[in-house]
Parts: C-alpha cells; structure tokens; sequence
C-alpha cells in the first residue's frame, strides 16, 4: 500500500484550516480523501465543489438515487469511499 502526506488538523493553516473546519461541520470529520487532496488547497476547493454541484445541484436523479450510484461505483471499483 502507497503511503501519502497528508496533514493533520492541527498543521493545517489559512484556506485548508477553512476547507477543513468546512469538512468537520458537514461530515463531524476530516476525511483522508479531504486530507490527501489537502496538500494541494484549490485542488481541494474545487473538488469539494465539484461533489457539491453533482450531489446537491439541479438533477432529474433524487439525492437518493445519486447516493445509490456513487456507493455502486465505488463497490465495483473497489473503494471504501
């Protein structure tokens, strides 16, 4: 298994201290997936934003639909996320 820097919540500075007191008031934790793309802020923002436009933005697909159709994806990859 690779191993990836990743920075903890008391390192994080400025915009990533924001992105990651975001993260804690939406899921009640930093997740390692934030953390990983931590090392790169915008990087982060923008994915963060990316989730947020798929998962929330206007959609035929319910909410529910488009929870079910991430966890398929990610079992038939093979990720726990």
């Amino acid at each position: 298994m690779a191993w990836i820097k990743t920075i903890s919540d008391e390192e994080a500075q400025g915009p990533l201290k924001q992105l990651f007191d975001a993260a804690l008031r939406r899921a009640g934790r930093v997740f390692n997936i934030v953390r990983v793309q931590g090392l790169n802020p915008p990087v982060l923002k923008a994915g963060i934003g990316l989730y947020q436009a798929v998962m929330f933005g206007p959609s035929d697909l319910s909410r529910a639909m488009r929870e079910l159709l991430a966890v398929v994806v990610s079992k038939t990859n093979g990720c726990h996320y």
